[in-house]
């Protein structure tokens, strides 16, 4: 599971978010805390979390706060076990760029086969769990998107630009997951939620894939066009999903599921992310690029925290 690149976003080297030990080696709890990519986790919990809150009846004994924290630990269990066995997958290729050489697997600190024992009794455990301990629907949910991004977004890296769009339907799904925990079924609502994260995957993958092109295209990843289609590529994919954005995030104050705070934040918000995406799709330049991906780290938390804030 995975909020695409996420997910990708915040596809950070490994040995800046490992602890250290003395003599400068990572340790061993270190290494495998990295093999489940926490700094993905944290955005597929927050927007996980705001489906479940979300969907939740207003009212005392309305949030069910046991059962939000089984949504949440299954579906880190599912989404650590995706990490985990994504880099599995990948660690050859990992090996040959500069940005992810580091990380356990592609460096050997970890054995290959020792990964992927852990990274499946994660995910198994994950499903299991949530099965169990939540709702057969949350389940499902989760083992679908841990099936499509590993064995369908995964190989199509290597083979086709349009790999962002397969990845972000797999990577928009975390809220989907907390609003069938909480109501057993999948409402129009939480398809909004669905496509607020699938619209905000395009810039912010597209500031990714630039600042580390060089790196892809040395591992055969084919994330980006190699001739001359690649900049309109880019300039449709940063602008043209984060401007939809603007008027799908309004939705909710439109139709008076939240007030006045929400809508003009989620304004403010969307009018901000399109336009560090517009100056991404002028310039082109590892700078915007860099500037278009922090703000899209701020946005998406950002838009879903206030959403639950001002909830009707």
């Amino acid at each position: 599971m995975a909020i695409h690149h996420t997910v990708a976003a915040l596809d950070l080297p490994a040995e800046r978010i490992a602890p250290r030990i003395r003599g400068g080696r990572a340790s061993v709890f270190g290494d495998y805390w990295a093999l489940t990519k926490p700094e993905v986790n944290f955005l597929i919990l927050v927007t996980t979390f705001a489906g479940f809150y979300l969907a939740s009846k207003p009212g005392p004994g309305g949030f069910r706060y046991l059962l939000a924290i089984h949504t949440l630990l299954g579906t880190l269990l599912v989404a650590s076990g995706t990490g985990t066995l994504n880099q599995y997958i990948e660690r050859f290729f990992d090996a040959q760029m500069r940005r992810t050489a580091r990380r356990p697997l592609a460096s050997g600190r970890i054995e290959s086969s020792h990964a992927l024992w852990f990274g499946i009794g994660l995910s198994v455990a994950g499903g299991v769990y949530l099965a169990l301990a939540v709702n057969v629907l949350a389940s499902l949910l989760a083992v679908i998107t841990l099936l499509t991004y590993l064995f369908l977004y995964t190989p199509l890296k290597r083979k086709t630009p349009l790999c962002t769009l397969i990845g972000a339907f797999p990577g928009a799904v975390p809220p989907l997951i907390g609003w069938a925990a909480a109501r057993g079924r999948l409402d129009p609502e939480a398809w909004m939620l669905y496509a607020v994260v699938f619209l905000w995957q395009f810039p912010h993958f597209m500031s990714i894939a630039w600042m580390y092109r060089e790196d892809y295209a040395r591992a055969g990843y084919f994330v980006l066009p190699l001739d001359e289609r690649r900049d309109r590529f880019v300039i449709f994919q940063s602008m043209a999903f984060s401007l939809a954005l603007i008027p799908l995030s309004l939705l909710p104050g439109v139709a008076g599921q939240a007030g006045v705070t929400y809508t003009g934040g989620a304004f403010a918000l969307g009018s901000i992310f399109f336009y560090y995406s517009a100056r991404f799709a002028f310039h082109r330049s590892s700078v915007a690029a860099r500037q278009l991906l922090a703000v899209s780290i701020v946005y998406l938390p950002a838009v879903f925290v206030l959403l639950m804030l001002d909830k009707k």
